[in-house]
């Protein structure tokens, strides 16, 4: 790939790498010239999609993970240390969303979201917010960009357990630019409303799928290429600059 692309010599993780945000992030940041590390639990999806990104030219490396495994996550990082080089560009965007009222006692759904949504998170700052470090002292960019949700800020019925689980990761982001911020290491977070992705097909709830459906009909979502290019965006900023916090919406939204 051209020396002269935004993102030429970085080197990316990105989680729920397999559809949606994840799969369009991967493939804008290896078209901006980045080498991609491809995590989420499907291999299949990420072995196909490594081959697509191979063939245009970039270089990918698929690596079935759980993001909620804090030792295959440990594993993950020295592969990619060891195949890619040193990480200076991590997009934390593996989640789940299952909504259901408090009084159906869907416990393990609740756990779910939390162990995905807020533990994964950590297990990938874990893991990488040395390399990050590291990066920024060798005088380069270094991101950590986590992907939250409109859901951070808002109420919805239902949606209880998974709107504090992106509280709870936009707060995390912006006590994390306080901590690593002043070392140089610029920490984002991106918060889109609706969104054209699998997250909403695995939720069970009949009423939330009902108004999920309504809203479908009644605006134009965004595109997960839309905050694909927000994240690329955000990352080609030079060193000073960060975009401590994005919320992206379907105009229509409201």
């Amino acid at each position: 790939m051209s020396q002269n692309l935004p993102l030429s010599g970085r080197i990316a993780v990105i989680t729920g790498a397999s559809s949606g945000i994840g799969e369009a992030a991967a493939r804008e940041l290896a078209e901006q010239g980045a080498a991609v590390a491809l995590l989420a639990r499907r291999k299949e999806r990420l072995d196909s999609l490594a081959a697509d990104l191979r063939a245009a030219g970039g270089r990918a490396l698929p690596l079935a993970v759980d993001a909620t495994d804090r030792a295959a996550v440990a594993e993950a990082a020295r592969t990619i240390a060891g195949e890619l080089g040193a990480v200076d560009l991590v997009i934390n965007n593996a989640g789940v969303m299952l909504p259901s009222g408090v009084e159906e006692h869907r416990v393990a759904d609740f756990e779910q979201m939390i162990a995905v949504n807020l533990t994964g998170v950590m297990r990938i700052v874990d893991a990488f917010v040395d390399p990050l470090i590291a990066a920024a002292k060798r005088g380069g960019p270094s991101d950590l960009i986590n992907i939250s949700s409109i859901g951070a800020h808002g109420v919805f019925p239902t949606f209880a357990v998974y709107c504090a689980t992106k509280a709870a990761v936009t707060h995390l982001s912006r006590n994390l630019r306080a901590e690593l911020g002043p070392r140089h290491v610029r920490v984002s977070v991106i918060e889109p409303g609706f969104v054209n992705t699998e997250l909403q097909s695995h939720m069970t709830d009949e009423a939330a799928k009902a108004w999920i459906e309504s809203a479908r009909r009644q605006i134009t979502w965004l595109s997960a290429a839309d905050v694909a290019s927000t994240i690329a965006f955000t990352a080609g900023l030079p060193r000073h600059v960060n975009l401590q916090q994005v919320t992206i919406m379907p105009t229509q939204q409201v």
